[in-house]
C-alpha cells in the first residue's frame, strides 16, 4: 500500500514548475492587455498543475506494469463553461497526451515524439489558454510568448532523455535521444536552452522589458556547458536541476517583461 509519502515523491515536485510557468507567462501576457483575472489564472493552474501530476503518475504506471486506466481533470471543465467549450477538446487532448506518453500500447514517448508533446501542450497550449480565457480572444503575443516557454520545458526533457540514454536504448525505448544519439542531443539541449533568449529579444519590439531575460543567462551557461562538456551520470542531474532554475527565472522575468507596458 503506498503512503502519503509516495505519493507525494510520485508527483516529483522539482517538476511543478514546468506547469507553473507557462501559466505565469500567460498571465503576464492578460496583464499586459489590460484583461487580468485573478480566478481565471487560478484555475488555468490547477488545471495544469493537475495535468503535470497525472503525466508523472502516468510515466510511473506505465513504466511499471504498462497497463491501462483512465484520468480526469475537474477544473478543465469549469475553465471551459466560463469562456469557450472547445477548450473541453483542448483539455481532452492534453489529457489523452499525458496518458499515451508511456502508457497503452503505442507510447509515442518511446518513438521519439516526446519533445513535441512538451512543446505543444507546456508551451503552446498552456501559455495560450491561459492568456485566452482571461482576455478571451486568441493574441499573438501569447503564441510569440509561448515559444521560448515550451524550448525550456523541452530542455528539460532533453537533458532527462540524454542521461537515459544508455538504460532507454537497452530497453528498447527510442526516444528521440536515442534516435538521434549522443552528439546531436547535447546540440538540441543547447539550443533548446539558448533559443528561448533570441526569442524574448524578438519580442522586445513591442514589449521592450522582455529584455530582462537576458538577465537569466548566467543561470543557462552551467548547464550547457555540462552538456557541451561531455557530462554525464550525476553530473547531468545537476545540470537537469540548473535548467529547472533557469526554468523558472527565465519564466519570471518573461512574465514581468510582458505584463509591463511602457
Amino acid at each position: 500500500m503506498a503512503t502519503a509519502r509516495d505519493w507525494l515523491a510520485g508527483a516529483r515536485p522539482r517538476t511543478l514548475p514546468a506547469a507553473l510557468v507557462p501559466v505565469a507567462v500567460g498571465t503576464g501576457v492578460a496583464i499586459g492587455y489590460g484583461h487580468f483575472s485573478a480566478w481565471r489564472a487560478l484555475l488555468a493552474l490547477v488545471v495544469a498543475l493537475a495535468l503535470q501530476v497525472g503525466v508523472n503518475y502516468a510515466n510511473d504506471y506505465s513504466d511499471g506494469i504498462r497497463g491501462t486506466d483512465e484520468a480526469r481533470v475537474g477544473p478543465v471543465r469549469v475553465l471551459a463553461a466560463t469562456t469557450a467549450w472547445w477548450l473541453l477538446a483542448v483539455g481532452a487532448a492534453a489529457v489523452a497526451a499525458a496518458w499515451t506518453y508511456t502508457g497503452g500500447r503505442h507510447p509515442y514517448g518511446y518513438r521519439g515524439f516526446g519533445e513535441v508533446a512538451v512543446f505543444a501542450f507546456f508551451g503552446l497550449a498552456a501559455v495560450v489558454g491561459t492568456a485566452y480565457v482571461q482576455v478571451r480572444t486568441l493574441t499573438w503575443l501569447s503564441v510569440a510568448a509561448a515559444v521560448p516557454v515550451g524550448l525550456l520545458a523541452c530542455a528539460l526533457l532533453v537533458i532527462n532523455n540524454l542521461r537515459d540514454i544508455p538504460s532507454d536504448t537497452a530497453a528498447g525505448k527510442r526516444t528521440l535521444a536515442v534516435r538521434i544519439g549522443d552528439p546531436r542531443t547535447r546540440l538540441l539541449y543547447a539550443g533548446c536552452a539558448l533559443a528561448p533568449f533570441a526569442v524574448a529579444a524578438l519580442i522586445a519590439v513591442v514589449r521592450p522589458l522582455t529584455l530582462l531575460t537576458l538577465a537569466a543567462v548566467p543561470l543557462a551557461l552551467p548547464p550547457v556547458r555540462a552538456v557541451r562538456d561531455g557530462a554525464s551520470g550525476p553530473a547531468l542531474i545537476g545540470a537537469l536541476g540548473q535548467t529547472g532554475r533557469l526554468q523558472l527565472a527565465f519564466g519570471a522575468l518573461l512574465t514581468l517583461g510582458l505584463a509591463v507596458r511602457i
